[in-house]
C-alpha cells in the first residue's frame, strides 16, 4: 500500500473582504486576506468566476513599492504586474494573486540597503547575501492557500521563474503550464535582468 504525502503546512489564512474595483483594463474582484498570526494582508485581484477552474491563468505577484509607486526603472515588476493585468482581461478570467514580500522577502528598507550595495557595483544576488538573508527569500505557501479557498483546481503561471513553479508544486498547487512574461529592457536594469538570468535560473528572452 503506497503512503500518502503528507499536507504541505498551511498558514491560518482569513478572508477579510472583497469589491468590485475598476481598473484601466476592466472591473477586477479584489479580495484581501489576512493572516491571522500577524495580520499581514495579502490581494487576489480576480476576473471572471474562476471556482473550479482549470488552466486558469495566474500571477503571483510579489509587491514592489519602489517599481509599482515611484516607477522605478531598476526593475521590471510594474510592468510585469501591468501586463498581466492586461492578458487576464483579454482573456476574461484569471488571478493576480499580489503577496506583500517586498524586495525578494527581504523588506523595504533593507531593499533600500541592497540598492546602495548594487551602486557600488554588488549584483542583486550578492547584495541580498552581504546583508545576511538569501538571494530570494520569498514563499508561496499564502498563494496556495489563496488558490484553494478561490476553488481553482490548476493554473497555468505567468512567470520567467521555474523556482516560483516548483516551490508552487510544493505547496499542492497543481501548475499545469508556466508561460512566459517577456519584459524590454532598458539602460537600468539591463544588469538586473542579466543577473536573473545568470544566477538565478530566469527564462527570460533579452534580444
Amino acid at each position: 500500500m503506497t503512503q500518502s504525502q503528507p499536507s504541505p503546512p498551511r498558514t491560518l489564512l482569513v478572508r477579510y473582504s472583497e469589491a468590485i474595483v475598476p481598473t484601466e483594463y476592466g472591473p477586477y474582484r479584489v479580495v484581501v486576506y489576512r493572516e491571522a498570526d500577524t495580520g499581514d494582508e495579502h490581494c487576489a485581484f480576480v476576473r471572471g468566476e474562476v471556482r473550479g477552474s482549470t488552466d486558469l491563468l495566474v500571477r503571483v505577484h510579489s509587491e514592489c513599492f519602489t517599481g509599482e509607486v515611484l516607477h522605478s526603472l531598476k526593475c521590471d515588476c510594474r510592468e510585469q504586474l501591468d501586463q498581466a493585468l492586461r492578458r487576464i482581461a483579454d482573456d476574461s478570467e484569471g488571478a493576480v494573486l499580489y503577496l506583500r514580500q517586498e524586495g525578494r522577502g527581504i523588506g523595504l528598507g533593507n531593499k533600500i540597503r541592497a540598492y546602495a550595495l548594487q551602486a557600488e557595483g554588488i549584483d542583486t544576488v550578492d547584495a541580498n547575501l552581504r546583508l545576511g538573508f538569501e538571494a530570494d527569500a520569498r514563499r508561496y505557501t499564502i498563494a496556495a492557500e489563496m488558490l484553494r479557498d478561490l476553488g481553482v483546481q490548476s493554473i497555468a503561471l505567468l512567470t520567467n521563474n521555474p523556482e516560483k513553479v516548483q516551490a508552487l508544486r510544493e505547496d499542492g498547487v497543481v501548475v499545469s503550464k508556466r508561460l512566459p512574461m517577456n519584459i524590454e529592457p532598458n539602460a537600468h536594469n539591463r544588469g538586473y535582468l542579466d543577473t536573473k538570468v545568470q544566477r538565478m535560473g530566469h527564462l527570460i528572452d533579452l534580444l
